[in-house]
């Protein structure tokens, strides 16, 4: 790869991490309101009730959505990229057969495991009937995630971004009305309605993109067998994420209360969710370029430390600001009733500076296929964020719980690296260890500066930290893309001049 094409690539991994990741942001910012008033009106216990259930939805969703959400991607982007409309046509209906037989075991295993999933989340009570309740919200989901990779697949960027764009701002529309009228009573309904909203808005554009056709559907579920298989180790990720974060939140419960769930929810979104907006662009951009460049270990190499150099420079500024400023955040978001979290989120968001190297070193094991030791490498890293979690509280309460959160994502990197660096040779580049150099101390010192007694000295400390940290990521970023060198090259015109 010569140096112009290695600056354009790059370039091209900064506007589509921008791109998605200000849509993410967007999405964030009405969250975020929507957040501070079901704070206002739920309270900590209330939010942790809702958590805890939105956690269960999402793992049953993960646990039966037979990845088509993610493997239908691949199939449909290769038709789409070869410009086989007839064959494209045909295999979204594939999709939207499996999509559908996916809503229905949802559906079916929501209600079965209703007794258990009551018995492993709550210590009080019987809410076996709000499981049941929420059946239709996972069949819902398996249908949005089949139009959603349909959506991603043919490049409808713009059609994405207004789909999570509405589906957000309905979301806010849905819940604060009934939680305002119905309390805690109103939780179960808002998920199902939410969900519902979030179908129809993304069927709306992909059917009038891709209208149904119901015609020829006979023998398509085996067609589809290929692209079930395809998406095992994506959907045994996703069951060990979403698992893992059920069970904490469950334990939690049991060890201590509801409050403490809403608590850790809360710092747990703030750092872990909303930082997350930078990594928005790995599926829908990222890994299609990985999986092209699979057979070439070298490419795959420069492809990945390319993405971690731009994940670490957008998401760097953003960590030393949010460590700095969470004290008047959270009370602003929430309400001072989630004040104590502040410490616990603070330690977790150093967390993500190592899942900005972390994500793009873990999508490689995929993009080659390695889907058992992709699965393996996934069980680790969630039994030791439970550990980790579950540890950290028993030792420090809940701003243990983010030191425990700083301890998986340690062992997670550890664990990923070695994997990678083994078997694929993986090194990080120049850069990435550069980078690394330059942000993660002032991330340390923005997190150290917290802990000086003088408000004052620590928030000037502080964004002094903010803005050496924009500057660092300023300047490389200018000077990798094109725009920078063109200044240049104006400027040594105008001297030789």
């Amino acid at each position: 790869m010569d140096k112009d094409e290695s600056k354009d690539s790059y370039g091209h991994v900064l506007k589509y991490t921008g791109i998605f990741g200000g849509v993410q942001g967007l999405n964030i910012i009405i969250g975020l309101v929507r957040n501070k008033i079901t704070a206002l009106l739920l309270g900590p216990a209330g939010m942790g009730l809702a958590s805890l259930l939105n956690s269960v939805v999402n793992f049953i969703s993960q646990a039966t959505n037979l990845g088509i959400s993610f493997s239908a991607i691949k199939h449909i982007s290769e038709l789409y990229d070869q410009g086989d409309t007839a064959e494209m046509k045909r295999f979204i209906k594939i999709v939207r057969a499996w999509s559908l037989v996916a809503a229905l075991l949802g559906m079916i295993v929501c209600i079965a495991a209703g007794p258990l999933l009551n018995n492993l989340s709550f210590s009080w009570g019987d809410h076996t009937l709000h499981f049941i309740l929420l059946s239709p919200a996972v069949a819902l989901m398996a249908i949005t995630g089949g139009e959603t990779a349909i959506l991603k697949a043919t490049r409808k960027l713009k059609a994405l971004a207004v789909v999570q764009l509405w589906s957000v701002a309905a979301s806010l529309l849905i819940s604060v009305p009934i939680y305002w009228l119905f309390g805690w009573a109103g939780i179960v309904p808002v998920i199902i309605l939410m969900a519902l909203a979030s179908m129809i808005i993304t069927v709306a554009y992909s059917y009038r993109m891709y209208p149904l056709r119901l015609c020829g559907a006979k023998g398509l579920l085996g067609e589809g067998m290929e692209m079930v298989r395809l998406g095992v180790a994506f959907i045994m990720s996703g069951i060990m994420t979403s698992g893992a974060e059920m069970l904490l939140r469950a334990l939690l419960n049991a060890e201590a209360d509801l409050d403490i769930v809403g608590l850790y929810n809360a710092g747990f979104m703030l750092t872990v969710t909303y930082s997350g907006m930078v990594f928005s662009a790995m599926e829908t951009d990222y890994f299609p370029r990985l999986s092209a460049a699979n057979h070439d270990n070298q490419a795959m190499k420069t492809i990945a430390n390319r993405q971690i150099e731009v994940s670490l420079l957008i998401v760097s500024p953003m960590l030393t600001l949010l460590i700095t400023a969470l004290p008047l955040v959270i009370p602003m978001l929430y309400s001072h009733k989630f004040s104590p979290v502040v410490p616990m989120a603070q330690i977790a968001a150093m967390s993500m500076y190592l899942r900005a190297i972390t994500l793009p070193i873990a999508y490689m094991t995929l993009a080659k296929s390695h889907s058992k030791a992709f699965f393996v490498l996934e069980t680790l890293s969630a039994a030791a964020q439970v550990a980790g979690v579950l540890g950290g509280y028993h030792l420090m309460g809940l701003t243990g719980t983010g030191a425990g959160l700083l301890f998986s994502y340690i062992f997670e990197l550890i664990i990923i690296y070695a994997y990678a660096h083994t078997r694929y040779a993986y090194r990080p580049s120049k850069n990435v260890c550069i980078y690394v150099a330059i942000h993660l101390p002032l991330g340390i010192a923005a997190y150290l500066s917290t802990l000086i007694s003088s408000t004052l000295l620590s928030v000037v400390l502080g964004l002094l930290l903010t803005a050496a940290s924009t500057a660092a990521s300023l300047f490389i970023l200018h000077k990798k893309t094109s725009l920078w060198n063109s200044i240049k090259n104006r400027i040594n015109k105008f001297r030789r001049r």
